[in-house]
């Protein structure tokens, strides 16, 4: 039950995890359902003891942040200003900025201290900041730990860590255990449990899911792959209508195939042209064909490669076992030069040409930058066909388990609703008389379910009043808002809380009734006190604006089920010839356009070479945009402030995959927050 992964029907190398060279335990990484991690942990530390075993450290050093925040705090500078000139760093750089916008825009500013506030915030760049937890890396001995290394009360309950990083460990040669949470775990398994009870069985685990699904790889295929495992973000979306995976190894190479690694290797293009028969599939001997014959030709994983040098080179297993390590090192690229000479004599001694072992090792240099094993990239894959087949047959069950598995993967709860809603799923409001803790399933007159939005999605409910929320109105449903009060004890804020989301509807009116009773004088009791003017006639309040409604709905849950923020300023956005993401479907490859919307993503990969990658959202969809880094750096402060964002450039199109090439950039941030301020 470790893995799903059958290694009869894989290519797996035993001396990838195996080697009598190395003398050590092989490497154990284990992915358990994030939400349920902790108790491993302590179930290890139970096994174990305390004595014998421990979480490793890791050392965090500062970055351009965090070094101007504390410099800044150090020299007494206002923290309105710190914040500012820390918000002013990208996250991509490494250095602190030579010239921050927020200089500029204080004129009274010391120069003088603000070069001495760089100038040591530089310094401490890199330098150890704190101590602390790795996510899951733990130490196991037969012996007292503290025999062999420091130890710590970590800053959570019953949790000890040792004070060094994985590296010291490594080079100690201590064993290791990687005890990892993974979020897709946890929502294949919530997903799984609602499809039983969907389909009236007492049971339905992954190995009742049907293999080789037609519609499942014909929805990868098209890229319909939001809060789908491994295969969402923007890249992956890129590469499937391009790659069309069929069968269950497509998605094996798939996984693997959008890594720094391919891509730095220039593995990725060739592959594709061979697949689309553009290329003929060719092998310079049949000891490479057998390493190669799988992904046509093309080394992805790193088994391949450690295959090659072996059969083609002449390398041990031990010596192969030996570059795949220097591959994995990819922060020491020098680790590979001594084994260039040994590669290219083993190569040329067997026959091969000169440029055929520059080229192996130029795509041996790629892996350097993260090459994935074919062993982990099996794993993943499954888990890949798995939530594909759930987004795919059972959608709204996969919703709701995303939706309670948050925060994880590459997008929000507003992005997976909206998806969903698009895709037709019916989705219900947060309501008190019907909402649990968690999202769940309801049933509905239509022939699929509903999704129920439950109490978790309220920011700033926490879980146990919510829980005990729902307990209460098991026994009988709420009467009015006054009753929810008196019966749950729930203090003014929590009520308020409950009424801006909307979770109070079923007990009053509108939404500003609701805000007016959570208002109301009470006792101690709950016992609510009548307003003056409410003894002689009814207070009548009107309905809130749609600005408000939608105002207080992302405030409250990040997303609104009725209302877009940018189909408020859809008129104005209109009159500035501004397209829609449904709109710019039918624009022309090559066409100047006009696009806007919410930032909701932004992506500056190392393998781009500076090119930054944006999501933009309207009330129609999505817009993937690519930023030249020319513009990144002209442009940086809108990239980084913008709130909602104009861009005017080019649209480009291959099949059906469809990106804006931007060449001016535009805050369009003020215009929302004319509508609604509490957002601008």
């Amino acid at each position: 039950g470790i893995t799903e992964v059958d290694p009869q029907h894989g290519n797996t190398l035993f001396e990838r995890f195996i080697s009598r060279q190395r003398n050590e335990p092989p490497d154990i990484d284990v992915d358990f359902e994030h939400h349920r991690r902790e108790e491993v942990i302590q179930y290890l530390y139970r096994r174990y003891g305390h004595d014998r075993a421990a979480l490793t450290a890791v050392h965090i050093t500062y970055r351009p942040r965090s070094a101007l925040r504390d410099v800044g705090k150090a020299l007494g500078i206002s923290p309105a200003l710190i914040d500012q000139a820390a918000k002013s760093q990208a996250w991509w750089e490494g250095d602190c900025e030579q010239t921050p916008p927020w200089q500029a825009s204080d004129q009274s500013f010391d120069t003088q201290l603000l070069t001495l506030w760089l100038d040591l915030a530089r310094r401490l760049l890199g330098k150890p900041r704190h101590r602390s937890q790795h996510p899951g890396g733990f130490v196991l001995s037969d012996q007292r730990l503290t025999e062999l290394v420091p130890i710590e009360p970590a800053a959570m309950p019953n949790r000890y860590v040792v004070q060094w990083d994985k590296d010291d460990l490594d080079a100690l040669g201590l064993l290791k255990v990687d005890v990892l949470g993974l979020g897709m775990l946890t929502v294949i398994r919530q997903a799984l449990a609602l499809t039983a009870w969907r389909r009236g069985l007492p049971g339905f685990a992954m190995q009742d899911v049907p293999r080789n699904d037609p519609a499942t790889f014909a929805m990868v295929s098209r890229a319909d792959t939001v809060g789908v495992f491994q295969i969402e973000s923007r890249a992956q979306m890129n590469m499937l209508p391009k790659l069309r995976p069929q069968t269950f190894y497509d998605l094996v190479i798939q996984v693997a195939i959008v890594r720094p690694g391919p891509i730095q290797g220039g593995m990725v293009h060739p592959y594709l042209r061979r697949r689309q028969g553009l290329e003929p599939v060719t092998y310079p001997s049949q000891a490479v064909k057998s390493v190669l014959e799988r992904t046509l030709g093309v080394p992805i994983f790193q088994e391949q490669v450690m295959k090659i040098a072996m059969a083609a080179a002449g390398f041990s297993a031990e010596q192969a076992d030996q570059l795949r390590r220097a591959m994995a090192a990819w922060r020491r690229r020098a680790g590979l030069a001594p084994f260039k000479a040994q590669l290219f004599d083993g190569l040329l001694a067997n026959g091969y040409t000169p440029e055929f072992a520059q080229a192996i090792f130029n795509q041996i240099e790629g892996f350097g930058e993260y090459g994935f094993p074919e062993s982990h990239a099996a794993s993943f894959a499954w888990l890949v066909y798995i939530s594909a087949w759930l987004k795919c047959h059972e959608p709204e069950a996969f919703l709701v388990a995303l939706l309670n598995a948050q925060p994880m993967g590459f997008y929000s709860a507003s992005q997976l609703i909206q998806d969903a809603q698009r895709r037709g799923l019916q989705i219900l409001a947060v309501d008190v008389q019907a909402s649990g803790w968690p999202c769940q399933l309801e049933t509905s007159e239509a022939s699929r379910p509903a999704v129920r939005l439950g109490l978790n999605q309220v920011k700033g409910l926490k879980a146990a009043i919510g829980q005990h929320i729902v307990q209460t109105r098991g026994q009988t449903p709420f009467g009015c808002v006054d009753d929810l009060i008196k019966r749950t004890s729930s203090s003014k804020s929590i009520v308020t809380l409950l009424a801006k989301a909307g979770a109070l509807a079923s007990l009053s009116e509108n939404r500003s009734e609701a805000l007016w009773q959570t208002m109301a004088p009470r006792t101690e009791g709950g016992l609510c006190l009548q307003w003056p003017q409410a003894q002689s006639s009814h207070v009548t309040l009107p309905a809130l604006s749609v600005e408000r409604l939608t105002a207080l709905d992302y405030q409250s849950l990040g997303f609104s089920l009725e209302h877009h923020p940018v189909r408020l300023v859809r008129a104005l956005l209109q009159a500035k010839r501004y397209r829609s993401a449904q709109a710019l479907q039918a624009a022309r490859h090559g066409q100047l356009v006009r696009a806007c919307g919410l930032v909701t993503l932004r992506q500056r990969p190392h393998s781009a070479r500076g090119v930054m990658f944006l999501t933009l959202e309207d009330d129609s969809g999505q817009i993937n945009v690519v930023i030249q880094q020319a513009l990144v750096d002209r442009e940086r402060h809108t990239l980084l402030s913008a709130v909602m964002l104009g861009v005017v450039g080019t649209w480009q199109t291959d099949g059906t995959v469809h990106h804006l090439l931007a060449g001016r950039l535009q805050d369009e941030s003020a215009m929302l927050a004319a509508r609604m301020p509490e957002l601008g």
